[in-house]
């Protein structure tokens, strides 16, 4: 699970492992942020990437080891180079997808989270315009869906609903609407997986 700074990727991930519970399908989820969370970065690599790669890479062999049949990643990918990268890191067939959320509904999710943390605050708010025009131009993912309507949980639905885990395949790049009514073609995408 790709997208800006505030899309929701890590409830999504969490509310896709849950779903994934209910369904009786073995898996993890990994936050990829906390793989990467270590100060201060070598230099020429400001986001700790290469530590990322090297920790994903032995916490996916570890829970792959012990029965996940799918791992759950959430995190930020912004270049084919750096898909290739955990790709190799994981092991198993990737698929990605990237939540779209608009930069509006990004900024107010922002607002609360670091309504605490002035500092904090101002960098997300410049990062997500930012981060959101490099991920729509890089186009890493598979499948996009739609991040900014209806809650984790419906949105973990509609990525569920266009993965493997149903057994069926996605045309890639699909968006898949959260928010259009039950039957409504928008509804779901076509079919695929998703990690």
């Amino acid at each position: 699970m790709t997208g800006t700074v505030g899309a929701g990727k890590t409830a999504v991930a969490e509310a896709l492992g849950d779903l994934l519970t209910q369904r009786g399908v073995p898996h993890a989820v990994i936050d990829v942020d906390w793989l990467r969370r270590s100060w201060p970065s070598p230099p020429g690599d400001p986001f700790n990437g290469g530590i990322t790669l090297r920790n994903l890479r032995a916490v996916a062999r570890n829970f792959l080891h012990d029965g996940a049949r799918l791992l759950v990643l959430a995190g930020v990918v912004e270049s084919r180079a750096e898909r290739d990268g955990y790709q190799d890191a994981i092991g198993v067939p990737l698929t990605a997808c990237r939540l779209a959320t608009s930069v509006e509904t990004v900024r107010e999710r922002l607002r609360q989270r670091h309504r605490d943390d002035p500092a904090g605050l101002a960098w997300h708010l410049e990062r997500c315009g930012t981060l959101d025009r490099i991920l729509r131009e890089a186009a890493v993912e598979d499948v996009v869906v739609d991040g900014g309507h209806g809650s984790p949980a419906e949105v973990a639905e509609a990525v569920a609903g266009i993965c493997r885990i149903d057994g069926r395949q996605t045309s890639p790049a699909e968006t898949v609407r959260t928010d259009a009514p039950a039957g409504d073609p928008r509804s779901r995408g076509g079919r695929g997986g998703c990690a």
